[in-house]
């Protein structure tokens, strides 16, 4: 009897240790969602129209942010840019001339101008002055009226022109006016402006990529005309990454938007660590793509899991099952 009892307490001990052991424990169930991989892709193109001289990159290739992607021909952009350089050259040479003012030389130049003038005033003064004197003596016939006449007028007309000598010669010793130089810089700035749009427009025939990510299509070649109508290249980018999948209206209540969860995808064996970002606000019906066939006409609710693909491992539309950790619900 003694013996019966205690086969009866090994088998019993036995039995308790490999519940304990192999059944799962209730706080450690999860609930599997299906979805799929998600990637934001980028159409790239370029911004004016010309004609396509390189890309650079091959579908897969992956590429860095800032790296060279394609390239357009450049060389009407660089003598546009090159005639804008000339020009603003020439206004800076102007301005430098306005701001210093006139050269002593031109002073100086203006000044003998001003003394010829007078000197050819003095003279024709004179000679009117001696005409008049014989007229006074001769009672009107040494000379005729008509001489007079012209003497007088040629006096006049050379102060005239004295006159204006010396006007030119106050311009030149005071300078350009403020306007004038005003005026020199503005066109100065008129033409540094136009020389930034063109400078701008050479830098958009290279076409960079904008982020890290991987090449999904190469749409041109070398020799096509692109438009900004017309993309280039298709890019998938790296990161973010997310995990699309639905959940029903009584899981609603028990996920929150920064919980932990896993990802798992098939034919990689480890598990990848996700986090719930995104909880739509706004019930849909479930896509067709969603695996779950009691899901199927049910109401639902978009989440978006994000993952960490470091090594690029996840591509877009790939199958991922997310395990939601059921504790609490």
């Amino acid at each position: 009897m003694n013996k019966k009892l205690a086969v009866l307490i090994v088998v019993a001990v036995a039995v308790a240790v490999s519940v304990y052991t192999f059944w799962p424990e209730r706080g450690a169930e999860q609930t599997k969602l299906f979805g799929n991989v998600d990637i934001r892709q980028v159409s790239l193109s370029f911004t004016q129209s010309e004609r396509v001289t390189a890309v650079n990159v091959e579908e897969g290739d992956v590429v860095k942010a800032g790296q060279v992607i394609a390239r357009l021909d450049d060389t009407v952009a660089n003598l546009e840019l090159a005639q804008a350089n000339a020009q603003i050259a020439a206004q800076e040479a102007l301005v430098a001339k306005l701001q210093a003012g006139s050269r002593p030389q031109e002073i100086a130049q203006a000044k003998a101008v001003v003394v010829q003038q007078q000197a050819n005033v003095d003279i024709a003064s004179a000679r009117l002055k001696r005409l008049q004197s014989v007229d006074s003596k001769t009672q009107g016939k040494g000379v005729s009226q008509q001489d007079i006449d012209e003497a007088g007028d040629q006096v006049a007309a050379l102060q005239a022109t004295l006159a204006q000598g010396k006007a030119s010669l106050a311009l030149v010793e005071e300078g350009p006016r403020k306007e004038d130089i005003d005026q020199a810089r503005a066109q100065l700035q008129v033409l540094a402006s136009q020389k930034a749009l063109l400078a701008e427009q050479v830098s958009r025939t290279v076409l960079l990529a904008p982020s890290d990510g991987e090449v999904r299509a190469r749409l041109m070649e070398p020799g096509d005309l692109a438009t900004p109508q017309r993309p280039v290249i298709t890019l998938a980018l790296t990161s973010p990454k997310w995990i699309r999948v639905y959940i029903n209206e009584t899981q609603l209540a028990s996920t929150r938007v920064g919980e932990a969860v896993d990802v798992h995808v098939d034919g990689l064996s480890k598990t990848i660590k996700g986090t719930i970002s995104f909880i739509s606000s706004v019930a849909e019906f479930t896509p067709k793509n969603v695996q779950t066939e009691d899901l199927r006409t049910s109401l639902v609710y978009e989440v978006r899991v994000r993952v960490d693909d470091a090594d690029n491992t996840l591509k877009l539309g790939m199958p991922a099952t997310v395990m939601l950790n059921d504790n609490g619900r």
